[in-house]
């Protein structure tokens, strides 16, 4: 084959990988997508080489040179690799709705605190105010409700004493009129009394027998010690605790500054717990599938100067959202929780998670170029006295640069074509260089 000729064949072949002309088998798509890039790369290279060495040499054959390794067993991984922030496992942001000067502060950036430890301290002049104005006020609704009960009780006694008085005396008058002692006006007199009488017993309101004040007494008694709750809790809150156990990472305000008063909405004391961190990351919907609860991954950072932690998915979210970006892509929120140990981590920074999301040891491994996708499914070129035989295989675990490979007639010690061009055919002859 003269090189004319051989730039020609190289021609054909390369038109039938021409798009539209997809070549179909088992996981080309995977091959030819997710490593399409590489291949063209390794391929094209390839083929400037192959046609360089060949008129280098002089071959007048034109039997081409190719470069080979020995088919070997290794261990491989996919590994997954996303950045996220370090933080507390827990935390908390400190605010005042008190409008009342801040005293003193007792913290500082850094200080480990505890649970109801006191943070800063506030005018609690003010409050005290407040406080006392609703005890009086709490006071005056109970006194009025006991004036209004004994009232009640009076007035009611009073009416019914009325209303039998006017009984009697209309019964009299009933018995009279029936004699003709006294006139049918009289009897509708004591009648129109009684009536009156008994009006008056029922303005009353009553329980058990026993006349009460009105509930609007009770209304007023239960707002005030409302208030007067709100205004005591409120002098409790003169002192700003820490509502859990954690590091003092930042102090937002100053001594004379009024609590309730914050620059851009920021917390007085952000507290966080940095005995136990974690990181959120976001994983892609589509690796999502094969991270796992339990998973462990091996976290880096510029801050451990070359050195990894171990972090263990403690939780992934059950709802994905926007990557942003313009993308469509989903993420799913997760996170990893950092074990404990001496570590440098600190909360605030980037890190970088490797999780294993799947792996094969002891088993045959070659480079993903070195697959060559046919009609009925990927394959190796291997090489034997100078003649191409491409082996079918199934592919398994596969890395950023390699994949396992499986199929008959894998051996130990074939050698097959590491770069293999889409001119390779069966039963070509070549020109074997091993890889040095």
């Amino acid at each position: 084959m003269t090189d004319q000729e051989f730039e020609r064949e190289l021609a054909d072949q390369m038109a039938v990988d021409s798009p539209g002309k997809k070549k179909k088998g088992k996981k080309s798509g995977r091959f030819w997508t997710k490593k399409k890039l590489i291949l063209i790369g390794v391929t094209a290279v390839a083929v400037a080489l192959i046609v360089i060495l060949m008129k280098m040499s002089g071959n007048k054959n034109g039997v081409m040179m190719v470069s080979t390794a020995p088919l070997e067993k290794g261990n491989i991984q996919e590994v997954l690799s996303i950045s996220g922030p370090i933080s507390g496992t827990d935390s908390a942001e400190v605010v005042s709705r008190l409008h009342a000067e801040i005293l003193e502060i007792l913290v500082k950036e850094g200080d480990k605190v505890k649970a109801g430890e006191v943070l800063a301290r506030l005018d609690p002049e003010d409050v005290q105010k407040e406080v006392e104005i609703a005890q009086n006020a709490y006071n005056l609704a109970v006194a009025e409700r006991s004036e209004a009960q004994l009232q009640a009780e009076t007035g009611y006694a009073k009416a019914r004493q009325d209303e039998l008085a006017a009984k009697r005396d209309y019964d009299r008058k009933a018995m009279l009129y029936a004699g003709g002692d006294v006139s049918q006006m009289e009897l509708e007199e004591a009648r129109d009394v009684l009536a009156e009488a008994s009006r008056q017993v029922a303005t009353y309101r009553v329980k058990n027998g026993k006349a009460v004040a009105n509930e609007s007494y009770d209304l007023r008694i239960r707002n005030a010690e409302f208030e007067l709750e709100k205004k005591k809790k409120e002098l409790e809150e003169i002192e700003v605790t820490s509502p859990i156990d954690g590091t003092v990472v930042r102090v937002n305000t100053r001594v004379g500054r009024f609590a309730d008063i914050v620059e851009e909405d920021r917390p007085l004391f952000a507290i966080d717990n940095l005995e136990n961190l974690e990181m959120k990351i976001n994983v892609s919907e589509y690796s999502i599938g094969k991270v796992q609860m339990g998973q462990k991954a091996e976290i880096s950072a510029d801050i451990l100067n070359g050195q990894t932690v171990e972090g263990v998915i403690t939780a992934i979210s059950p709802t994905g959202e926007e990557k942003g970006g313009g993308s469509t892509e989903r993420v799913i929120p997760t996170t990893i929780q950092i074990q404990k140990g001496d570590t440098k981590l600190i909360a605030g920074i980037t890190a970088r998670a490797k999780i294993v999301l799947n792996e094969s040891n002891d088993v045959w491994v070659v480079p993903i170029g070195a697959l060559v996708e046919q009609e009925s499914g990927p394959c190796i070129a291997a090489v034997e006295n100078n003649i191409v035989k491409m082996i079918p295989v199934e592919t398994g675990v596969e890395s950023d640069v390699q994949v396992e490979i499986m199929g008959e007639g894998l051996t130990e010690g074939i050698f097959y074509i590491t770069s293999p061009g889409p001119f390779l055919t069966d039963g070509m002859t070549v020109a074997a260089v091993p890889m040095q």
